[in-house]
């Protein structure tokens, strides 16, 4: 294949899966209200569509008419640009996730993935953790106290469970030898028996609570928390700018489901009668529903009580996960 062509189509491929994801990160906030609304014993959405299913175009439409206030002393350039750090963080994270295996076009064989690089783990880790300076910067940027202190709750939050998100999957590394996301997927391709998660457990339930913690979803939602008066680090957005964080949020979910379904629930290999495709998109599914259903089950934590969650119960037993998985190794 010449270079053009990979090129084109490259960016062909970059636009689809940031048309898809932004989509579904978009109708996720429907899906979310109607799940929460039949486990609270109420309605959700149904006045916009039938059953409310156009209710998130309706909400799109009224953030795009609502007016962009930017404070008085803020620091402009940085408010403005903090919203655009968290989506361009996730997006660009999605570049090196596979989506599903392989499959011919007209002839053409194409490989649902944007950039195939063999540090592909490593590569989403980085650029993730890149996204925490969105709300660092809204906070700081903000002339708000209480946005100012809910940045730097963000840096706390985000800080320590990036590293229980690293030792958390080091484990399985260790087993499959790669950093590669194919080749994680790959490894697990005998079956059902052969999941990561039968072998590495512990890591399945580390990385889970840590993916959590790193997208802001309930019961470790103390980056922006729905019980108080204000907003954490969003309290001075409006409009668009508003929607951009949440659009992150979801966006972000997303990545953490097709992170745990490709590295510890065997990817998108086929499963008995099933076609890989289809099997990556019911995991993703599931996740995507599990992290609602914990929003509507889960009251929120306290600060000190999720920091010492992290410090003094996730961190000694991943690091202890990790030796055993060496002993064994060896």
């Amino acid at each position: 294949m010449s270079e053009a062509n990979i090129i084109i189509e490259t960016i062909i491929k970059g636009i689809i899966v940031l048309a898809i994801i932004a989509a579904l990160a978009g109708f996720a906030t429907y899906v979310e209200r109607k799940i929460l609304g039949f486990m609270q014993r109420r309605l959700g959405p149904m006045y916009v569509g039938p059953f409310g299913v156009l209710q998130a175009l309706a909400d799109v439409i009224k953030l795009f008419m609502k007016e962009d206030i930017v404070p008085q002393n803020s620091v402009k350039i940085i408010f403005l640009i903090a919203p655009l750090i968290t989506i361009t963080a996730v997006f660009t994270a999605f570049a090196a996730v596979p989506i599903f295996s392989e499959f011919t076009f007209f002839g053409y064989t194409v490989y649902p993935i944007i950039s195939d690089i063999n540090v592909g783990i490593l590569f989403i880790l980085g650029v993730s953790s890149a996204g925490m300076y969105a709300p660092l910067l809204a906070g700081m940027s903000s002339a708000n106290k209480w946005s100012l202190l809910g940045g730097a709750r963000v840096v706390v939050q985000l800080l320590s469970f990036e590293v229980i998100t690293a030792l958390s999957i080091l484990s399985p590394i260790m087993i499959v030898s790669s950093l590669s996301l194919i080749e994680i997927n790959n490894f697990q391709n005998g079956g059902i028996f052969d999941w990561l998660v039968w072998k590495q457990p512990i890591a399945f339930v580390l990385f889970l609570i840590a993916g959590f913690a790193e997208t802001n979803r309930t019961p470790f939602d103390l980056l922006e928390q729905e019980s108080e008066i204000v907003s954490g680090y969003i309290t001075e957005y409006s409009g668009m700018r508003w929607a951009l964080f949440f659009l992150g949020e979801y966006s972000n979910m997303i990545l953490i489901s097709f992170l745990v379904s490709i590295m510890f629930f065997g990817g998108f290999n086929s499963l008995w009668i099933i076609p890989g495709g289809i099997m990556i998109l019911l995991k993703v599914l599931f996740f995507m529903f599990f992290f609602i259903w914990a929003r509507g089950a889960w009251p929120h934590v306290r600060p000190d009580q999720l920091m010492w969650l992290c410090w003094k119960v996730l961190m000694p037993i991943a690091l202890l996960n990790i030796l055993i998985t060496g002993l064994v190794l060896l």
